[in-house]
Parts: C-alpha cells; sequence; structure tokens
C-alpha cells in the first residue's frame, strides 16, 4: 500500500465519528478540529507502519470517561456494571521527561507499546484542572478557561479530544486553537483579547517536538511560564488517582463549553508588528529579501503566509509547509544533520536571501545565510549574543553545558558580556537566568545548543519564531539604511568565533550486568567514573579541569576541550568533544574500538601528539 499522510490518516479518524456538530464555535480551528461536546465514545486506531507504507490494523471502540468536579470522583454506587471500565495498571510517572510528558500515542513500533492512550490523556487533563484550580487558590465554583493546542502528529486529534473531555467534564472550558506552536500556547495566557477569549488560565500543547511520529505527549503553561519538574511530578500523581478511580465511574455529561479559535493569526500578527516596529513602522520593511522556510512538515508552515508575506519578503522555494506527522521529508529538527542539509539547499537553489528553519513545534529554530552557512548551535548563540549585547551591554547570556570555549572567548572578550555556562536542558538554562536576575546579576538571553532560546523581554519563553523574528529586526533594521543590504549583516555579527573543526558526541552506555557495578546503581558507577577522570587529568598538567562547571567534568587541552557528564534518567555518560585543529585528538577513533569506560577515559584524556595510555 502507498503510504498515508497524516492528512489522510487524521481524516480517517474523522470519518468514524459521523457528522460533525459545531457547538460554540466563533472560530474554526486551520486542523479539522472534532467537536467533543456530547461524544460519549470515541474510535481508539492502530496504525502500523512499515518504512513508508501504513494500513490500519484494527479499530475499537472506547468508552470516555467522566470525571468529578476539580477531578475528585464521586461514583454512582448503583450504576450498573455495563456503565463500569476494566483499564490496565499504568505507571503515570514514567510518562514524565523533565518538564514535560512524553509517550507512545500510536502503535506499531516493535518493543513500543501504547502507554499514551485517550482514557489516559483524560486523567492527565483532569488532573492539570484541578492542580491549576489549587495554583490559583480559587473555589471549586470557579470555571476556568483553557487553551489546547497541538503540532501535526497523526494521534493529535484524538489526544486533543480526549484533553479537552477531560477538561470540560470537570466543568471547565476549552480554547481549541488545532494547529498551533508551543510557544503561542504560553502567549495565549498572557493575550488580553476578550473577543477571542484571552487571556486563558492555563494552556497545553500537544506535541513531543521532534520524536518520532508514533510518540506525543503533553506541555503545560500559565501566565508565569511553563510548569517545572515539581508540577509535572504534582499533576501526574492526581492523573494516577484519577485513572484509577475512573473504572468505578459512570460516564457524565460535559459541563465545559468548548470553544474554536484561530489563536495563531493574533500571534502571527504580534510578530509582524515586532519587525515593522524595528523599521520605523515601514508597512512591509522585508520587501525586496528572498527567504525561504524548512517547517519539516511541522507546524511551523504558517511563518510563511502569516508572518513573511504581510512584511513584503519573497518566499518562494520554501518547503515541507503542509502538516504531516508521518515526516516524510526530514526530521524536523534544526541539530538534525539532514534537516540543515535540506534548508541550506533550498537556500542556495533558489539564491535566497536567508533560510529559515523550525522544529515541530516551532520552539526552537535555526537559520542559513546566502552562502549556504549555517546559522545555529554555538554560531546562532553567538548571533544573539551580539543582538542582545548591543540592547544590553555587560549582560550575562547563559547557556547550556556543552557550549564552546570559542563561544566564551566571543561573548566575554569581543562583545564584552559575561558567559555563564550551566547544564543540560532548556528549562535548567531558563530557571538559571531568572534566577541570577533575581539576586542582581542581569541576564537578558538564555539558550541551548539545540536551538532553544529565550529572552526576557519575550517572557523567557523559548520560542523559536520570536528568536527569528529577532533576526529579521536587525535585518529590517539595516535595510533602513541600505536596501541593497542581505543576510550578510546577521553573519558579520558572529565574525571572531573561534570554532571547532570537530564537535562529536559519544554517548557511553553503562552496562548495569557488568561485573565492575558490583551490584550497585548506574549512578554511583557513574559518579566513579567521573572522580577517576578527574583523578587521571589532574596528572596531565596540560590538561585543565574547568575552574566552574554544573555538571559532569569539563577539561581543556590540547587544542580543544571535552565534557563527560552522567544521564539525568538513563545509565549513559554522553561524551562531548571540540577540537579546533583537526589534527589534534586524531584517536578518537580508537575509543570506540574499547569496552572499558574507564579505559577510553583515559584515551581520552591522553589524544595527544600519538600518546595513548589504558
Amino acid at each position: 500500500m502507498a503510504a498515508l499522510s497524516a492528512k489522510a490518516i487524521q481524516n480517517a479518524f474523522l470519518a468514524q465519528d459521523g457528522p460533525r456538530t459545531r457547538h460554540n464555535t466563533r472560530y474554526t480551528c486551520d486542523f479539522c478540529t472534532r467537536n467533543t461536546r456530547s461524544m460519549h465514545s470515541v474510535q481508539g486506531c492502530r496504525l502500523s507502519l512499515a518504512d513508508t507504507s501504513a494500513k490500519w490494523l484494527n479499530t475499537t471502540s472506547t468508552a470516555w470517561i467522566s470525571f468529578g468536579k476539580q477531578a475528585n470522583i464521586s461514583c454512582n454506587a448503583t450504576q450498573g456494571a455495563s456503565d463500569v471500565l476494566s483499564i490496565g495498571k499504568v505507571d503515570f510517572l514514567k510518562l514524565q521527561n523533565g518538564s514535560d510528558i512524553r509517550g507512545v500515542a500510536i502503535a506499531g513500533v516493535e518493543g513500543e507499546p501504547v502507554n499514551l492512550t485517550e482514557l489516559v490523556a483524560e486523567a492527565i487533563a483532569a488532573a492539570f484542572a484541578a492542580w491549576l484550580l489549587n495554583k490559583k487558590k480559587a473555589d471549586g465554583l470557579r470555571r476556568l478557561r483553557i487553551s489546547v493546542g497541538h503540532d501535526s502528529r497523526i494521534s493529535a486529534h484524538k489526544l486533543q479530544n480526549a484533553v479537552t473531555h477531560g477538561i470540560t467534564a470537570v466543568g471547565h472550558d476549552v480554547l481549541q486553537f488545532g494547529l498551533a506552536s508551543t510557544p503561542a500556547m504560553f502567549n495565549s495566557t498572557l493575550t488580553e483579547d476578550a473577543i477571542h477569549h484571552c487571556p486563558a488560565d492555563g494552556g497545553i500543547m500537544i506535541t513531543a517536538s521532534h520524536l518520532p511520529y508514533n510518540r506525543n505527549g503533553f506541555k503545560f503553561f500559565t501566565s508565569d511560564g511553563g510548569l517545572n519538574k515539581t508540577d509535572i511530578k504534582d499533576i501526574l500523581e492526581r492523573a494516577s488517582r484519577i485513572y484509577e478511580e475512573s473504572a468505578r465511574c459512570g460516564k457524565q455529561e460535559q459541563t465545559g463549553v468548548v470553544t474554536h479559535v484561530d489563536y495563531m493569526s493574533i500571534y502571527a500578527s504580534d510578530l509582524v508588528q515586532a519587525v515593522r516596529k524595528s523599521a520605523g513602522n515601514k508597512e512591509k520593511p522585508l520587501e525586496g529579501l528572498h527567504i525561504v522556510v524548512d517547517a519539516g512538515n511541522g507546524a511551523g508552515g504558517f511563518f510563511v503566509d502569516k508572518v513573511l508575506k504581510p512584511l513584503g519578503a519573497v518566499t518562494d522555494g520554501s518547503q515541507f509547509l503542509e502538516p504531516d506527522g508521518l515526516f516524510p521529508n526530514h526530521i524536523p529538527n534544526p541539530e538534525d544533520k539532514a534537516a540543515m542539509e535540506a534548508i541550506t539547499q533550498a537556500v542556495l537553489n533558489n539564491k535566497a536571501d536567508l533560510g529559515i528553519i523550525f522544529d515541530t513545534d516551532v520552539d526552537r529554530s535555526a537559520a542559513v545565510d546566502s552562502s549556504g552557512r549555517e546559522l545555529n548551535r554555538n554560531r546562532l548563540i553567538a548571533l544573539m549574543s551580539a543582538i542582545v549585547l548591543e540592547e544590553h551591554p555587560g549582560t550575562t547570556v547563559v547557556t547550556d553545558s556543552v557550549t564552546s570555549d570559542g563561544l566564551t572567548v566571543f561573548i566575554e572578550k569581543k562583545l564584552g558580556g559575561k558567559h555563564h555556562r550551566f547544564k543540560r536542558g532548556y528549562k535548567n538554562v531558563i530557571d538559571e537566568a531568572i534566577r541570577l536576575n533575581s539576586t542582581g546579576e542581569e541576564s537578558h538571553l538564555a539558550m541551548e545548543t539545540s536551538g532553544h532560546g529565550a529572552l526576557k523581554e519575550n517572557h523567557w519563553l523559548d520560542d523559536g519564531a520570536y528568536m527569528m523574528v529577532k533576526l529579521l529586526n536587525k535585518l529590517a533594521g539595516a535595510r533602513t539604511l541600505n536596501p541593497n543590504i542581505g543576510s550578510k549583516v546577521l553573519t558579520d555579527l558572529a565574525e571572531g568565533l573561534e570554532e571547532a573543526a570537530v564537535t562529536v558526541e559519544i554517548r557511553l552506555k553503562i552496562d548495569q550486568n557488568h561485573a565492575d557495578l558490583k551490584g550497585g546503581s548506574f549512578r554511583d558507577y557513574g559518579e566513579s567514573i567521573l572522580k577517576h577522570l578527574e583523578s587521571v587529568i589532574s596528572k596531565d598538567p596540560n590538561l585543565h579541569k574547568a575552574p566552574k562547571n554544573h555538571e559532569g567534568v569539563r577539561v581543556s587541552g590540547y587544542g580543544g576541550w571535552f565534557l563527560l557528564r552522567l544521564s539525568l534518567h538513563d545509565p549513559v555518560l554522553p561524551l562531548n568533544i571540540e577540537v579546533i585543529l583537526s589534527s589534534l585528538f586524531f584517536q578518537l577513533s580508537n575509543l570506540r574500538k574499547h569496552q572499558s569506560i574507564k579505559t577510553k577515559l583515559t584515551i581520552m584524556s591522553y589524544v595527544h601528539a600519538g600518546t595513548k595510555q589504558g
């Protein structure tokens, strides 16, 4: 069978529900949203994919579960047996992925059973409503308004409907945005627009970022920003209790109201106004510029029609704008080599001035200049640092732990700022920037090499579209002085950044059954490895341990640096290496030949001038 597009799969989901009935709809969402107001059942579909082919395996009917007010379950003891569901045990805490929730939503991948079902999603949504009510210190009579959006994943619609039902069944209202970006969901909690029912009390984005098609998950927002790890754990514990109780409860009518809102047009309009303002309120400040966008078949296609075209840009050659949750062209990930090659080729083929690429839910981005030079990772951080330090001289730039030594020199020596290298994880980086400000140390930018970037002026939201708007602002402002200027004005801002000739990450897996562990945990063993590494490097005067480092062991010397750290959740020691001169560290290939992690690290520590130990 020929490969099915996500659009066809989603239409198949819709077709099972029969005719649509629209309830309280002010704006039709732009991604085939189903009405769930009076629905008591949903058809769950399992999809099996082999390579690029897809086919339906079976279709089963699953009853909707309703929850009591504030997710407090009150069951009728005399209800009929036919109203009681038999549901399996679910370990909700295993769905936590830092400050997000992630799970398998579509069957068909061997060894990956579905654990993010519609019933699980309903319980999580009801739990978020209860958590939100508690956070706002509202009584049980308070009716919340929660926005719900999703990316292009093929499980998006069924999870959107499950989330909607979980919220409305406990008496709260839902604003369905349909296809949306993660940053837009946060923005909806800030927007003052009564016509469009904003601000929302909270927002839920249904996404799993760049993960494979069978995965999905949730990100949650309030007007204070994204939730933290503790909040997610609280919500999942509440959801677990709701889920267990739901098996005893009969069906209840939804009491909340569902309203469809075209919020992405509001969000995009704000981006357009930001660029116009930077160019002296010129209507089409990008007129004459050729900019191509690669949305990777995610949610970022709006940027062409709703942002660039109104600003006057030529967008011919933009690609993969159509939402397709099978991601048939490349992984929508600015860190992915194939993805960056795709946007680079689009720029060169179309002789464009600039290329822009987004991840699936548009909270990350990267760019390519007219010569095909990639503006991502350290280079993008350098570029954003240059822009921000022009606006806020001397400010601190917070980054994750794997940024280069060259970036530190660039920020501190050339730009006159301060580089604060922190831990991996975009939420860690953002929270650290917020913490620094609270202590009196000014910080206006927090960025990860992954493409997550957050600015103080934008409520510390990691917004890939807003970050690209900052580049467009610079470009538009420069063109008011010189109409012929192109993306070189951006490239020049990062001039002087010392860049690595070799960049590699090796993930050293810890065999938990290995005799070296002596029955202990992988964490204990990992910590012992880090101590061993510190002992080894202390014997070489040419290797220097970073004096300030917030995770793992970072070492500089012999024309490069490396960082070894222990994964938070997995038995893995990621080893990041950057080398300025390609002639050094030439024995890296030897690392893969050795089974002992200690041997690998000893080799790593002495890769210079042909020296090898271990």
